[in-house]
């Protein structure tokens, strides 16, 4: 069954598809979808443009804006991104990257099948024709060019390129669709079914004019449909046209095809099918098998999805009679157990069978077996050289010998050989056959790469499949095996039971054999046992002969070296966001090129996996292997201090992190760490701040995980690592929820000074969301705890904090006292440079209560006492600084406008965004453009007002989630006053 782009009934939801042969066009079942805006449009064009290939940003960015690209391109294309997200799977959780358009590296790559792309179609049908060309199936191959040909409406792109890159890619498919047109236009005129080509040849004329190839093409198919005088008025009009445009005549082609419309042999005679010569003979053993070996597996009835490895397949094969091939085309394809790495081998060698006309072979090297069960080199020779037709008692005896009959046998033959668990190269290379015509296909847990360097092996990595594929498979099996009706309300348990199983093919083919055997068990029940986190695995039946996940993954586990087995227990314990090879380091207590060589062995082994960020992840079924190995080997004070120096790399890497972002901050040291911890020590601000950026989501696990076991480390002290990060970056909610977490825990442990650090913590959270009230009540507790101990810094830290809330219920006198109180203890104790700040605060309450000459003193005072300090500081720069001289001249602008010095404000609000841009503090560089925007409105300065309008909505949109509620309302409040026409400039998120 060839593919075909889906189609659904009016009023049903029905598939997503997409045009990019053509104007860009985007459907969900009968519906057409709005695209977006138009450089949206041409993201999503370039992206279709180069399916299932990545594009990095910097390339997208050079693709859609060319030279000029503004300094938001970047923010552009994330929103670009997600907002196509949403469009094409609208019930796609928050920041997830769905199945259809992922990350990749620094970039994005767009992936569809057959049924979803036009272009994957089209190259689908293009390649089936030449396999049929090849097998002298010319009506056939005309099928599939007719059928491909059809796809293509237009131009792609639309004219949505606006650079000469962007140009470039979508001219490269039409230069596709021109070559398909040619070819088909010949085939049809050799079939004597011309007619069939005629409108795209039309199409592909109109769209060049002066194509000779194209219209050589179109000229001698009319006359072969009798349409003479047609074919005679085309080849005139491009003869004018290149004389007059281009100065020259028409060149052989279009010369020959005039030719033979005025002698009117346009229409040739049926050539005869080229004949295969004699077989040659070679060191006295018949070249000819006494059989035609047709050894593949049976195919799967139930083979579901994989489209986009079969097409890529499809187009390997299709090149494989490339005028420069002199060796059989290898295809090597690796990944973890049980992803169906041999059913999609022996589904696509059965759909390319028939082109390898003298056989198919087939071999089982067990290489996942231990190293006495792996079938060697010599004893697969044996089996070939029978199969191939050799009488056993003329098989040779030595290596060597075999090597040489396999060779000769397979001279110049089109053999196709499926060579299955292979362990290394070395087992497969004495098998590859001595001719071009071959294709072999090989299966691995780890990558072959040596058969890739050595013997040109393209290879393909084999990654479980996504959602929808996964979906597919369990509930075809599952209707079909058991005839269960799956409702919409198992829908959402069979999606669960999916990703519990982490989309293995393995474990959903298992499953759906599980509830064939027992009628009368639930899904539910399948899902219990599947949360079981720690039982997960037996869910799966297993015993003797079994072919479950675990004992997949048991064969992968015994054949690693003790080092790296021991790394793979311990990684049991990894957080699930996934973990770097600096922190594998810590968790194993080992050296760094040690732990370095075992990762290795771990991802070649298909055990880790490693990502384009640096991140090794397991897949969760073989994590929870991982979890059974751990504890039946290690014991219970080596799991407890695995965990340890995990967590404990964790906190002393995000102290040190932290140290750079508030570098004259009074610390929070934590205790020593275990011998073997080798914390992280970011050299510069923007290091630490890419480490927390890095590692915010496992930081939040570590805090959770910590609060959980009781031991490793003190959670509040992590989680207060990450609060300047958390609060600058706008992951607020982040920010209370793991606040909340270090509180419970402290609360638990009796721990009144860690308890009393995270209530003022979690205040400014909650003031953040505009819980004013929660604030005062938190604040209110901490300083009790700091006051009963006696911590004075710490009391002029929630002072200073109750000022900010205070002012935000506009409650200003109250405020003004908490900062003096606040100003009086950091003078008091000699702590000069949290006085900015209180300084800072003051001259704003102040300002609030109408005193705005008391105001501007105490806010250049603070400006002064800022540079003054920062003069002193040996690195001659600070984050906290700098973000405190943002807010500084915020409020220094906010005294202009009152006093009627507009210009001066604006001054003021363009340093305060600048500074704040510095130091990525998000919350006040919004602030600063918000309020920049509405001054310049105010004086009627429209343009410059909808410039900063703009900036503030690019910065909102770069927050998680698109900001706080309160952002979002005050950008939308905004909006409604810019102009007509110029609301869509920002983000409208809200």
């Amino acid at each position: 069954m060839s593919p075909a782009v889906g189609r659904a009934r009016d009023g049903e939801a029905g598939p997503l598809r997409l045009q990019i042969m053509g104007p860009l066009r985007v459907w969900r079942g009968a519906t057409e979808l709005d695209a977006g805006p138009r450089q949206q449009r041409c993201l999503l064009a370039l992206l279709l443009a180069r399916v299932g290939h990545p594009i990095s940003t910097t390339d997208l960015i050079a693709l859609i804006w060319g030279p000029d690209s503004p300094a938001s391109a970047v923010n552009v294309i994330h929103k670009y991104v997600g907002a196509l997200r949403r469009l094409l799977e609208p019930n796609l959780p928050p920041r997830a990257s769905g199945s259809y358009l992922l990350r990749s590296g620094n970039g994005y790559r767009f992936t569809a099948g057959p049924e979803m792309l036009d272009l994957v179609a089209f190259r689908w049908h293009v390649a089936s024709a030449k396999a049929s060309v090849g097998k002298e199936r010319l009506d056939e191959a005309l099928d599939h060019y007719t059928e491909a040909l059809q796809l293509c409406r237009g131009f792609a792109g639309d004219s949505l390129a606006d650079s000469n890159r962007a140009a470039a890619t979508f001219a490269g498919i039409v230069g596709e669709f021109f070559d398909a047109v040619v070819d088909a236009a010949r085939i049809a005129v050799q079939v004597r079914q011309p007619s069939r080509v005629l409108a795209p040849l039309r199409l592909a004329a109109e769209m060049d004019a002066l194509h000779e190839l194209v219209h050589a093409s179109l000229v001698t198919t009319l006359a072969a449909a009798g349409q003479q005088a047609e074919a005679l008025a085309v080849y005139r009009r491009i003869r004018e046209r290149l004389v007059g445009d281009l100065g020259i005549d028409p060149g052989h082609a279009l010369q020959d095809a005039h030719r033979q419309v005025l002698t009117q042999t346009a229409l040739p005679q049926a050539e005869p099918v080229d004949s295969v010569g004699p077989a040659v003979r070679s060191d006295g053993v018949p070249v000819v098998p006494l059989v035609r070996p047709a050894q593949l597996p049976p195919d799967l009835s139930q083979f579901v999805g994989r489209s986009t490895e079969l097409a890529l397949l499809g187009d390997l094969v299709a090149g494989i009679r490339d005028d420069g091939r002199t060796s059989p085309l290898v295809v090597a394809m690796d990944g973890m157990g049980g992803v169906g790495k041999s059913t999609l081998a022996a589904r696509f060698a059965r759909l390319v069978a028939d082109e390898f006309t003298d056989g198919q072979l087939y071999l089982d090297l067990q290489g996942e077996q231990d190293d006495d069960e792996t079938v060697r080199a010599g004893d697969a020779l044996h089996s070939v050289l029978y199969a191939l037709g050799v009488p056993a008692s003329q098989v040779p005896d030595t290596f060597d010998a075999r090597v040489g009959t396999y060779r000769s046998l397979t001279a110049g033959k089109r053999v196709l050989l499926l060579v299955d668990n292979v362990q290394d190269p070395a087992q497969v290379r004495p098998l590859l056959p001595n001719s071009a015509e071959s294709l072999v296909l090989v299966t691995s847990r780890r990558p072959l790469l040596g058969l890739a360097a050595l013997d040109g092996a393209y290879l393909l990595r084999l990654d479980v499949p996504d959602l929808q594929s996964a979906r597919e498979l369990l509930v075809h099996r599952l209707t079909r095996w058991t005839k269960r009706r799956i409702g919409q309300a198992d829908a959402v348990i069979v999606d669960e039971i999916i990703e519990l199983c982490g989309r293995l093919p393995l474990a959903l083919a298992i499953l759906a054999a599980r509830l064939t055997a027992r009628p009368t068990l639930s899904l539910e029940s399948v899902l219990a046992d599947l949360r079981d986190g720690a039982h997960r695995l037996e869910a799966f039946p297993h015993g003797a002969g079994a072919h479950d996940p675990r004992t997949a993954f048991s064969w992968s586990y015994r054949q690693l070296s003790p080092g790296a087995a021991r790394l793979f227990r311990l990684l049991a314990v990894a957080l699930s966001p996934g973990i770097t090879a600096r922190a594998c380091v810590s968790l194993s207590g080992q050296d760094s090129a040690t732990t370095h060589a075992e990762l290795e062995e771990l991802t070649e082994a298909a055990l880790v996996t490693e990502h384009d960020d640096g991140r090794f992840t397991s897949h969760v079924l073989v994590k929870a292997y991982a979890q059974e190995c751990l504890h039946d080997v290690e014991p219970p004070e080596e799991r407890r201090a695995a965990v340890s120096r995990l967590l404990q790399y964790y906190l002393h890497s995000s102290f040190n992190a932290q140290v750079l972002l508030v570098p004259h901050r009074v610390p929070i040291e934590p205790s020593p760490a275990l011998p073997g911890v080798v914390p992280e020590e970011p050299a510069t601000y923007e290091e630490a701040l890419a480490w927390f950026a890095g590692q915010r989501e496992v930081l939040k696990e570590a805090v959770r995980l910590a609060e959980t076991l009781g031991y490793g480390i003190v959670p509040w002290q992590l989680a207060i690592t990450m609060q300047q990060y958390l609060q600058w970056a706008g992951y607020f909610q982040d920010w209370e929820d793991v606040m909340r977490s270090a509180l419970h825990a402290a609360q638990e442990s009796g721990d009144e000074v860690g308890e009393a650090h995270t209530l003022r913590s979690l205040a400014g959270a909650r003031w953040s969301f505009g819980a004013n009230q929660d604030a005062l009540d938190l604040l209110a507790a901490a300083l009790r705890i700091f006051e009963q101990r006696a911590m004075p810094l710490e009391q002029a830290m929630a002072h200073a904090n109750l000022q900010w809330v205070y002012e935000a219920l506009g409650r200003h006198e109250q405020a003004l006292v908490h900062g003096e109180k606040a100003l009086a203890r950091y003078r008091e104790i000699g702590y000069r440079r949290p006085v900015t700040l209180s300084l800072l605060s003051m001259g704003r309450s102040l300002a609030r209560l109408g005193r705005l000459e008391e105001s501007a003193h105490m806010l250049e005072r603070a400006l002064e006492l800022h540079e003054q300090i920062r003069s002193e500081l040996k690195a001659g720069w600070d984050a906290t600084l700098t973000a405190v001289e943002g807010e500084t001249r915020m409020a220094i602008a906010s005294n202009l406008e009152q006093t009627g010095r507009v210009r001066e404000a604006v001054e003021q609000l363009e340093l305060s965004a600048d500074t704040s841009r510095r130091v990525r503090h998000r919350a006040n560089e919004f602030e600063a453009l918000h309020r920049l925007a509405e001054l310049l409105m105010s004086v009627g300065d429209i343009a410059e007002a909808v410039e900063a309008f703009t900036r503030a909505g690019l910065v909102l949109d770069s927050f998680p989630d698109g900001g706080p509620e309160r952002l979002r309302d005050r950008f939308a409040q905004l909006a409604q006053k810019m102009p007509a026409g110029q609301q869509g400039n920002g983000s409208l998120r809200a």
